[in-house]
């Protein structure tokens, strides 16, 4: 199912310019999809996984920085054996508002002159190895300092985020809404026919497409093809079968829209990272999806 985006508000708004976090968590309740009015730099410590900005599905890895525009709604998905020996990943991160980078501009003649002409982008971004070098020593440094030391780090931050030369594209802004009712449409489809054969002619006719247009849109909108999507939902309805339910791995094969063993198998341990009875074992370790 399409997840709803939550809009999430940054704390102690009223009392900083910014918010930032170095922060180890569960992978199990790491935030789902969500926006707010900011600027979200992040970057990735520990864990892999999958990552939504806008309209866009793309892997992460550690080491990973992207720089996520205001109201874009986006989700980290940590796969769970990514995470350290607690199940934990761990990321740091700095959100700041678009009045934050005005304000200063204004007020200090030395930043306005290194961001003069820039063209804040409306679409994310992740940043090339030299960028990301820099972003980390800053962002891991931020630790060791009082709230002033955060400002005058900040200063010297924005000039790299808004000019790095070395940045490639991660996700455009939903564009329209008829995008968002189809992709619900197609959620919805997959939901009730996820365990049975599902033909690309037929889900195609159920948005009002032909298949090569479809086909086409999906991956534009999704960043993978609609077999790929399919098989995560398969996959993410075996491990909740596996975690809570006492049926064998031959009969969550066939209940999860899979039609051979072996096929199912060799799948999910590919995804996963281990099989699917090792999974099991692992229990709240392994975790959710």
């Amino acid at each position: 199912m399409e997840e709803t985006i939550i809009p999430y508000e940054l704390p102690e708004v009223e009392n900083h310019s910014f918010f930032f976090i170095d922060q180890c968590v569960d992978v199990r309740i790491e935030a789902g999809l969500h926006r707010h009015e900011a600027w979200e730099l992040y970057y990735v410590m520990r864990g892999r996984g999958t990552r939504t900005a806008g309209d866009t599905l793309q892997p992460f890895r550690e080491g990973d920085v992207v720089l996520i525009p205001p109201d874009m709604h986006h989700h980290w998905e940590y796969d769970p054996s990514s995470a350290d020996e607690r199940g934990c990943i761990r990321y740091l991160m700095v959100a700041f508002g678009h009045g934050f980078v005005k304000r200063c501009i204004e007020v200090f003649p030395e930043l306005r002159n290194r961001l003069a002409g820039v063209v804040f982008p409306t679409v994310a971004l992740k940043f090339g190895a030299e960028s990301s070098r820099v972003i980390f020593r800053v962002l891991s440094g931020l630790g060791g300092l009082d709230e002033l030391g955060w400002l005058c780090e900040m200063l010297r931050l924005l000039p790299v985020i808004f000019r790095a030369a070395d940045c490639s594209f991660a996700g455009h802004p939903v564009r329209i809404e008829r995008d968002v009712r189809r992709m619900q449409q197609v959620s919805a489809y997959v939901m009730a026919h996820y365990i049975h054969p599902i033909r690309l002619d037929d889900i195609a006719a159920e948005v009002g497409m032909n298949r090569s247009a479809f086909c086409t849109w999906f991956r534009d909108c999704k960043g993978m093809t609609f077999r790929q999507f399919v098989t995560q939902y398969r996959l993410r309805t075996a491990c909740e079968l596996l975690l809570h339910s006492q049926k064998s791995v031959s009969e969550i094969c066939y209940l999860a829209g899979f039609n051979d063993v072996p096929h199912f198998v060799r799948v999910f341990t590919k995804e996963k990272g281990l099989s699917p009875g090792r999974y099991r074992k692992g229990g709240v370790v392994a975790g959710n999806l």
